[in-house]
């Protein structure tokens, strides 16, 4: 989001910030070049535009069908004179109630007359799944509804209960909402001490230290002043392109990150210095998440920071991080640039069982896939793969890897959105709205699909936080894009000819956390090996289906079946269903271990 700086900027490639006059310490060049505009047949934006008449179709907008119609999200006011209103929201997928099917819970922004109370403030929606494609909103009954500036949802059972909890993050202070079991929830944050007060965007949990509770980090963004928003700033300071847009992030302070240790007793620990992951460089946090990319069993820690190099730390055991963002290529793109990265997508794209990453970023740059080449050591290939210019029009946020047609291969999907809505109509190339983009993998070689007119793939939006599952329990993976100041965007699959599938839901014992986050399964069938994870966190500001989701293609059995818990157990699954969804129970499950 190079959004600019503090003193008159002429913003470039990416938002890219080139003060003018009096230089600034944290000011100064950023990333890329001046591109050209991309236009269509029709000489629309390729953002807003690029449809092609007839192809595959994909998805599908079934936003009304659903009733997600009803609800509608916020964010400030619709100059966006502020970088406070800009960022938006995420959602979270989660089975709220136990009943076996995703419920969708959608983050809500804010505005300054809310924040005064002089307004009412907008709020959540907690969209109970009503099993016949229709969902209806329960966040009042539930008491989620959160009325602050929110940014992020990201669900764990952290207290191992056997019940999914949402920390919410937000502007101020953040939420823990604990669930009572009984399709309510309580605000717990307070008294388990994971506020974070300042501006909060995007957490993850992970059981860092391995003692099969779940720990919780929450990156900042920036230090920022709500009396700024009463007019007592100077707006017009900052430039895109010659014209007055909101300022920031650089030129503007960081807030810092914070590793909340879970205690056990419903109370968190502030580790953050003593873990190493205090973010010592304040740089601009906006997704993370825990995941074992080195392969030691540990989760490490992927922070995903804007218009700042990315962290990436190693945890070496003990509560402790190496840092090894520069040493694993992490921390910058091809270029050795740092990039506005937004949201991050981790998925065994080529079947290696190593996980690779892929970070959205600001238009006018590309966004960089990063090749797992193993021992933590990633290679930027997004121009190889040649997957990279069809990007940089594209402002993106969240992201992640998705088996859509159930071939066996990871594609992947992106939302995107401008965060100045001046761009419209000023022949750049792009535009406030814009379309989600499809990869498709066709045995390792990933591709853009064309966008048929009238498909999900054509619905515009200002794109944000977006989250990936099974949202109908057919074996297809749906998405729901949280669009600012605008409904959400609810894409669902309907693909023809899919292939078949394999659901799993890990239940952990041992010293595993009870919902399994940080588990790995690797399955065998139709002569190659997939990985996936049960993660909390990435993309952006959102959380996707717990549940582990492997095309099979066309096989129709399975060869194998291995489960690594996160408490270091090993099992081999004795049988799971073809078409279906299994529950795989630590101990009780597996046919063996090593």
């Amino acid at each position: 989001m190079r959004f600019g700086g503090v003193l008159l900027v002429v913003m470039g490639v990416g938002g890219s910030a080139l003060a003018q006059g009096v230089p600034a310490k944290g000011m100064g060049v950023n990333t890329g070049e001046a591109r050209a505009a991309v236009l269509d047949a029709e000489h629309r934006p390729i953002t807003a535009g690029g449809f092609v008449k007839t192809g595959p179709v994909y998805f599908e907008d079934a936003t009304e069908k659903a009733g997600l119609r009803k609800w509608r999200h916020r964010m400030g006011t619709p100059e966006k004179r502020y970088i406070l209103e800009t960022v938006g929201s995420g959602v979270a997928l989660l089975d709220y109630d136990n009943d076996g099917w995703l419920d969708i819970y959608l983050v809500n922004g804010s505005t300054l007359e809310a924040e005064k109370g002089k307004a009412a403030a907008p709020r959540a929606a907690l969209f109970h799944n009503n099993h016949d494609g229709t969902f209806t909103d329960v966040a009042l009954k539930a008491g989620v509804t959160n009325e602050r500036w929110g940014v992020g949802a990201v669900v764990a059972d952290y207290d191992n209960d056997g019940w999914p909890d949402i920390f919410v993050s937000n502007f101020g202070e953040s939420r823990l909402y604990h669930n009572n079991h009984d399709g309510t929830f309580t605000d717990v944050a307070v008294t388990a001490g994971v506020t974070a007060k300042g501006w909060s965007t995007w957490a993850t949990w992970g059981d860092y230290d391995g003692d099969g509770l779940l720990d919780l980090f929450v990156p900042g963004y920036v230090d920022f002043d709500l009396a700024a928003m009463d007019g007592k700033a100077e707006t017009s300071a900052c430039q895109f392109r010659g014209f007055a847009v909101m300022c920031g992030p650089r030129g503007l302070k960081g807030a810092p990150d914070h590793l909340f240790r879970n205690k056990g007793d419903g109370t968190f620990e502030d580790v953050s210095v003593k873990a190493g992951v205090a973010d010592a460089g304040r740089y601009y946090g906006l997704a993370s998440l825990f995941i074992d990319v080195n392969g030691d069993g540990r989760p490490d820690l992927l922070v995903a920071n804007d218009s700042t190099p990315n962290y990436l730390y190693l945890n070496k055991g003990g509560g402790t991080f190496e840092d090894a963002s520069f040493t694993s290529g992490y921390a910058l793109n091809e270029s050795g640039r740092e990039t506005a990265s937004m949201g991050i997508a981790s998925g065994d794209y080529a079947h290696n069982g190593l996980m690779d990453l892929y970070n959205t970023t600001f238009s006018d740059d590309y966004n960089p896939l990063y090749r797992n080449d193993g021992d933590a050591n990633f290679t930027d290939i997004s121009y190889q793969m040649g997957i990279a210019e069809v990007t940089i029009p594209f402002l993106g946020w969240g992201t992640s890897f998705l088996d859509v047609d159930n071939d066996g291969w990871l594609d992947l999907l992106v939302a995107n959105g401008h965060v100045y809505p001046q761009v419209e109509g000023r022949g750049w190339g792009t535009t406030w709205k814009q379309r989600a983009l499809l990869f498709r993998n066709v045995k390792g070689k990933l591709g853009v699909v064309p966008a048929v007119e009238e498909s999900g793939l054509a619905t515009l939006g200002v794109g944000r936080g977006m989250a990936v599952g099974d949202l109908f329990n057919r074996g297809r993976m749906d998405a729901v894009i949280n669009n600012m100041d605008g409904i959400p965007t609810l894409l669902k699959n309907v693909v023809e000819g899919s292939g078949h599938w394999v659901g799993l839901k890990l239940v952990g014992g041992g010293r595993s956390p009870k919902d399994a986050i940080g588990a790995k399964v690797y399955l065998t069938a139709g002569g190659f090996r997939q990985r996936a994870d049960v993660v909390s966190g990435g993309s952006f500001a959102s959380s996707s289906d717990p549940r582990v989701h492997f095309g099979l293609g066309a096989a129709t059995k399975v060869e194998k079946v291995e489960v690594r818990w996160p408490d270091g157990v090993t099992e081999l699954v004795r049988e799971v269903v073809v078409d279906g969804y299994t529950t795989v129970r630590e101990g009780v499950s597996g046919g063996g271990g090593r």
